[in-house]
């Protein structure tokens, strides 16, 4: 079967780092046509950096990095440095890269992407705000018929929130972006709180990157070490969830995961739910189904799968 071509969307984020890299070390089953940048974890500028940075510690620094949208749609920007720290990659230290940003729009080069490969064969990675790809629908209509399947990094409903009592983060910072996303008619996997919960950083986990003794491997120690602290203290769980890496998981092993293909719409308007993804699990409505809701995970798989590709780079 040939590599899968994707786009991915993102803010890093140690977390969205990680998926980067993992879908950098696969190549047999993932083709990343490009990266582009938005607003989210930290500002636009540094979302951009960190992405350059991920792919030369990968050694892929060949990758094409678009920076994009610096706000939400409507909305003020609202940034998680109390998660990420101030550089959004707080923890290694790791050099300024030397790629340079492609010319060009984030939106644009998603919006020619689609168009210049055939229907259907490109899958969109959002792991951050849904800004660029909610403004590469609304510019150019006729893309929601040409993407094979956007697989995202976002929402909750039985882990509620993460950024408010009712919202995931990625979703509360552009909620009007997510809105028109989820009404697009394309298929859409989602991997919410409720599952990337389920994979914890535990220490012997942890343990096993950095043994790895590879720049990524121990980046990725570093990395998880720092954020951790904040994961672990809210939650009082035994490691910090590694969010984003459900996301490239998911296209190399999809067995590793399990949900439900369910209604879920986006709280636009009300103060004390705005961003909740509203999820129909036990369909008690007769909103048409818009998204496969992934609610389990094979943790250990998952971690396995994930040592051993970050081996690769």
């Amino acid at each position: 079967m040939p590599a899968r071509k994707i786009i991915i969307d993102t803010d890093p984020g140690q977390d969205d780092a990680v998926a980067i890299l993992l879908a950098l070390a696969s190549p047999k089953e993932i083709d990343v046509l490009g990266i582009t940048a938005v607003a989210g974890n930290v500002p636009l500028s540094l979302t951009a950096k960190n992405a350059r940075i991920v792919c030369e510690l990968a050694g892929k620094p060949e990758v094409k990095v678009f920076s994009g949208c610096d706000t939400p749609m409507a909305r003020a920007l609202v940034t998680a440095e109390h998660v990420h720290g101030k550089t959004g990659l707080d923890g290694p230290d790791l050099p300024d890269p030397t790629m340079p940003l492609q010319d060009g729009h984030a939106v644009d080069f998603i919006i020619e992407t689609l168009r210049q490969h055939p229907a259907g064969t490109v899958t969109l990675c959002p792991l951050g705000p849904l800004t660029n790809v909610a403004t590469a629908l609304k510019q150019a209509p006729d893309l929601a018929a040409r993407v094979q399947e956007i697989v995202l990094m976002g929402g909750a409903y039985f882990e509620v929130g993460n950024i408010t009592p009712a919202a995931e983060f990625n979703i509360y910072v552009d909620p009007e972006a997510a809105e028109i996303v989820f009404k697009s008619g394309i298929p859409i996997t989602m991997m919410p709180l409720d599952v990337t919960h389920k994979a914890l950083v535990t220490k012997p986990r942890n343990d096993a990157f950095r043994a790895l003794g590879t720049k990524a491997g121990i980046a990725v120690a570093e990395m998880t070490d720092f954020f951790e602290r904040f994961d672990k203290e809210k939650y009082g769980s035994n490691g910090a969830p590694l969010h984003d890496p459900c996301v490239t998981a998911y296209l190399i092993k999809p067995e590793l995961f399990s949900g439900r293909h369910i209604n879920v719409e986006i709280e636009t308007t009300s103060e004390l739910t705005l961003g909740m993804t509203v999820a129909d699990w036990w369909r008690v409505t007769d909103r048409s189904p818009n998204a496969t809701f992934i609610g389990e995970i094979d943790a250990d798989g998952f971690f396995d799968l994930l040592t051993e590709r970050l081996a690769n780079l």
